[in-house]
């Protein structure tokens, strides 16, 4: 498996004091309006540029806002989070300590839920409001690397001055989002911040590596529900003729008969008894089980879902399919969030070369532009179709934009998404007239 190259925030071979004083020139550049010395990151100048829109003061941030302790309490019991803190705790926690440093663990809303490490920077973060309780988004506090990890759903490290408020200036910190591996659903993120002086990029790829370990063991917690769930439903299955499933809550495949097993289904938003259009399967009958669902293919035909709606207004794009049988939905990866936003773009459809150029900004990533697609369409089975690349004929898609440029998929770097955006901006309509669009 390859990752991406991290972003850190120190360039190689780069002093680290000169490259914090040319930030700070840059900083006050910026916020005056002069051309500084260099250009922020592009996710520091995206940032700083929703701060401005926030009306976010870089001279007196705002207090970061705190929750009572019974509101933390239960927030801790509900994270997923804290089924892998000990593993998180283990592998942060001492480095933390030696480093100079604090270990933050935060929810999806980027309020810290558990902090740990350097008593000095504790104190540090005291003054700050770096603190169990407090909400550390963008909205909150400013460019920082919890907030901004969160908005772009990938690694970021933020250092001295491209922290947008000036009293965050003498900290440097890296922060990587975790999801949950069921679904893609954005749980939180693991931060590791520390003074200036402390500065040093393989803090970011540490960081990266542990919410990666996070995820894996969440995984691994998952494998043993469906193991469960698989042994409960044995005795059901045995007795069967007609092809059924049975699945989990979020629509993995425990164990299958008279059928080629499907890793994971796509369930109605709003689960009960009865019948529901599922992709790749069609008309099925659901019945709920101790921890999941028996899905039962039905064999007549019966109508196709036929609305589908792109979201794209909020944090996390989601997806929802109409049709007679009722509703679904489900939340795209971000890579799948821009084809499937591409794709509505260009109604007639788009060859996978086409998508290459659109989504990496050259034509020699068709092998994994068919990749994505094809995983695509095994949870959109119907709705996308291939030969060229589009939306089937029959389905009327819906985009819900958000109402800024820059909140269109914000993580993204995709040269077909920077183009929309820029669209946006300029006043003209992004998407065909064939495609419904709302804000």
């Amino acid at each position: 498996m390859s990752f991406p190259p991290l972003d850190t925030a120190l360039p190689a071979g780069v002093d680290a004091r000169e490259h914090a004083l040319t930030l700070r020139r840059m900083h006050d550049a910026s916020l005056s309006g002069r051309p500084g010395p260099a250009r922020p990151r592009p996710v520091i100048e995206d940032s700083w540029s929703r701060m401005r829109r926030f009306g976010i003061d870089p001279d007196a941030g705002p207090p970061p806002r705190l929750v009572s302790t019974d509101e933390l309490h239960r927030r801790r019991q509900e994270s997923p989070i804290a089924e892998v803190l000990p593993l998180i705790r283990r592998s942060l926690v001492s480095v933390a300590d030696e480093a100079d440093h604090i270990m933050l663990v935060t929810d999806a809303s980027g309020q810290v839920l558990w902090r740990d490490g350097s008593h000095r920077i504790r104190s540090i973060g005291d003054r700050v409001g770096l603190v169990e309780g407090a909400y550390w988004n963008e909205g909150s506090t400013g460019t920082n690397a919890i907030g901004t990890a969160l908005v772009v759903g990938r690694p970021v490290q933020v250092y001295s001055a491209e922290h947008f408020v000036r009293n965050l200036h003498a900290l440097t910190c890296a922060c990587a989002p975790i999801h949950d591996p069921r679904d893609g659903r954005l749980l939180g993120a693991i931060d590791v911040t520390g003074p200036v002086s402390t500065i040093h990029p393989s803090t970011l790829a540490l960081v990266s590596a542990v919410a990666q370990l996070a995820e894996a063991h969440l995984q691994s917690i998952h494998h043993t529900h469906l193991e469960r769930l698989r042994a409960v439903s044995a005795p059901l299955l045995a007795g069967m003729r007609e092809r059924a499933l049975v699945v989990d809550d979020t629509g993995w495949t425990a164990a299958a008969v008279n059928m080629e097993p499907i890793r994971r289904v796509l369930l109605p938003t709003h689960r009960e008894s009865g019948t529901a259009w599922l992709p790749a399967l069609g008309e099925c009958s659901l019945e709920p089980l101790p921890g999941g669902w028996l899905v039962r293919p039905r064999p007549a035909e019966c109508s196709a879902p036929s609305v589908v709606t792109l979201d794209l207004s909020g944090p996390a794009p989601a997806v929802t399919v109409e049709g007679s049988s009722g509703s679904w939905a489900h939340r795209p990866t971000p890579r799948h969030a821009e084809l499937l936003l591409l794709l509505a773009v260009h109604r007639s459809g788009r060859t996978a070369a086409e998508l290459s150029n659109d989504v990496f900004g050259a034509v020699g990533h068709v092998v994994t532009v068919r990749a994505e697609l094809s995983r695509l369409r095994r949870h959109l089975g119907g709705i996308v179709e291939s030969r060229p690349y589009r939306y089937s004929e029959d389905v009327v898609v819906r985009i819900v934009l958000p109402d800024h440029p820059e909140d269109l998929l914000p993580g993204s770097d995709s040269p077909g998404v920077r183009e929309l955006r820029s669209r946006m901006g300029s006043g003209d309509r992004p998407i065909p007239l064939g495609v419904e669009v709302a804000t």
